[in-house]
């Protein structure tokens, strides 16, 4: 008697991202499951509701192994930021002081500036105060790393001239002869104040929020994400966990979301971990899990808080980390014995370097007994000597592809020419045999950049042009060097399934379409592995399915 299922797919191209079955033209789902994956001559032991697909494409739910759900959520709801670019300190303050004029009365002035813009000069306080007297007033740096606030923000958040920084050397408020200038350095000292009242928002607010992401989510196919989470403000992240919570336990959390809990330090580390294993057993359901440790273990390159093995040429600063090595090893070693694993910001090659150095130290302590998943994030700049020890050493390479693209010469000003010519080596990386996964990273749900197809040409391309769907002021002339750097679709594909669910350490339940797993996939039109890489930004399936229901969303 022929087992009744709930659905057979059949004349499809099945890209299942399983090594040992990478291609099929039908499969069988039942009870959210694939049971059956493989040739049509396997259906006649099946009875169900059959779809001929006419030879359309396949492919497992997309991982996004690096995104911020609980950050967004505070952006989504505070004062609206007026982005602007100048020419320097004083056209930075005669637009603000004319903007402030011409819309006076809010209480609290935001605004967005590249840190180049100001071609060298800094802003502080005194000049904000002088433009802004009555208000408080923020820019916020463009890569969401930094922020310039006048007297009135520090003096609301009771930040004086004494107050320590959270981590010297990374995470710093800048002083001028031991005095407050209102310039702050990243998230474990600004996220209070760039999230400012959005602990009193309603949880209808944070239900909105995260409906608008789920919505995309759907839209493009994204059915797990790791969420990298909050540096410096654990209350209002842990406030959007109870409303993922809540959403999933109401059955409205079509989205595996791999949760995290972020510390900044290792005077941290001891509290991170007791309140990550908090976090484990609070917020542990089906489609909510946390059992990660995140880390900043450095900033970034534009505002000089990447860390580097050899100095920046124009500073001549290394910048630093947030841990050294013995401490990270031994930080391993405890979330080790929890079963927990870690996920690390690491843009420049110090960064990533303390935590191969930490690791190997870790590994040689515990020998076999050794388990952790270890990921790295971003990975911009890395030494050559590191190149083939992540493999080696077992820890995961994410990047964020929509980044790879750009002019090599702006990175050259502080790299120095060779170093600008040699990143995101994502593909030598690939062929080290490290496993390697892929994110889209972005703090704002502002979801042209969310694109995980974005993501996926700007891997096969390293270049954004006028027929890539991705913001006009992304785009680049040239392609990023290395060229060799750029990746295949199939790598491309593989690291946004099945390499994301091994991240996640689910794979043995998703991330490819094999019988026994979740039926978790997306049905295209077109075919993505004979689709052109200029342009395959434009991709969107136009059926998903989650645990082998169809979601229907129009966003």
């Amino acid at each position: 008697m022929n087992m009744k299922v709930d659905k057979i797919i059949k004349n499809a191209r099945i890209f299942t991202a399983d090594q040992n079955n990478p291609q099929a033209i039908a499969l069988v789902v039942k009870d959210g499951k694939f049971v059956y994956v493989g040739d049509e001559t396997g259906l006649s032991a099946y009875e169900g509701e059959v779809t001929d697909l006419g030879g359309k494409f396949i492919m497992p739910g997309i991982f996004d192994n690096h995104v911020h759900v609980t950050l967004p959520v505070g952006f989504a709801y505070s004062e609206a930021s007026e982005r602007f670019a100048c020419n320097g300190r004083q056209e930075a303050l005669d637009y603000m002081s004319d903007y402030i004029g011409k819309h006076p009365g809010q209480k609290c002035y935001r605004f967005i500036l590249e840190k180049k813009c100001l071609k060298g000069e800094t802003l502080i306080k005194e000049d904000l105060d002088a433009i802004c007297p009555d208000a408080e007033l923020q820019i916020q740096e463009a890569e969401f790393h930094s922020v310039w606030v006048n007297s009135r923000v520090l003096k609301r958040h009771g930040i004086t001239d004494d107050t320590p920084d959270p981590v010297p050397g990374l995470s710093v408020y800048e002083r001028k002869d031991g005095k407050m200038t209102g310039y702050i350095i990243e998230g474990s000292a600004e996220s209070r104040i760039v999230l400012d009242g959005s602990m009193d928002l309603t949880d209808e607010q944070i239900d909105a929020a995260l409906q608008s992401w789920i919505d995309f989510s759907v839209s493009y196919g994204v059915t797990a994400v790791f969420d990298a989470g909050i540096p410096g403000y654990p209350e209002f992240h842990e406030r959007v966990y109870q409303r993922l919570k809540a959403m999933d336990e109401q059955g409205k959390l079509p989205v595996y979301v791999d949760g995290c809990y972020v510390i900044a330090a290792n005077w941290q580390a001891e509290e991170g971990l007791k309140e990550l294993k908090r976090f484990r057993e609070e917020y542990n359901t089906e489609h909510l899990k946390v059992h990660t440790m995140k880390i900043f273990m450095d900033g970034t390159q534009k505002i000089h808080t990447a860390a580097m093995v050899t100095p920046y040429v124009d500073i001549h600063e290394t910048g630093a980390t947030a841990f050294n090595k013995e401490d990270f090893a031994d930080l391993l070693v405890k979330l080790n014995e929890e079963n927990l694993d870690i996920h690390l910001h690491t843009v420049g090659s110090a960064a990533s370097r303390v935590v191969l150095d930490g690791v190997e130290l870790a590994r040689k302590k515990l020998g076999d007994k050794f388990h952790i998943r270890v990921t790295c994030a971003h990975l911009e700049v890395q030494h050559d000597a590191d190149m083939g020890r992540f493999a080696k050493l077992g820890v995961i390479a994410n990047y964020t592809p929509w980044w790879h693209s750009g002019d090599n010469k702006i990175w050259g000003t502080w790299l120095g020419e060779e170093r600008a010519s040699k990143l995101f080596r994502c593909k030598t990386m690939w062929d080290s045999g490290a496993l390697v996964t892929w994110s889209c990273d972005n703090v704002v749900f502002n979801f042209s950049v969310w694109n995980p197809f974005l993501g996926m040409e700007v891997g096969m391309t390293r270049q954004i042009t006028e027929k890539t769907n991705a913001p006009e002021f992304t785009r680049s002339a040239a392609v990023l060097l290395p060229e060799n750097e750029r990746m295949g679709v199939e790598e491309m594909l593989l690291g946004y399934t099945i390499n994301g669910a091994k991240q996640l350490g689910i794979e043995a339940a998703k991330g490819s379409i094999t019988a026994g797993k979740d039926a978790d996939f997306l049905i295209f039109d077109n075919d993505l592995l004979t689709a052109e890489h200029e342009g395959f930004s434009y991709n969107k399936p136009c059926e998903v399915y989650f645990s082998g229901k169809k979601m229907v969303n129009e966003a």
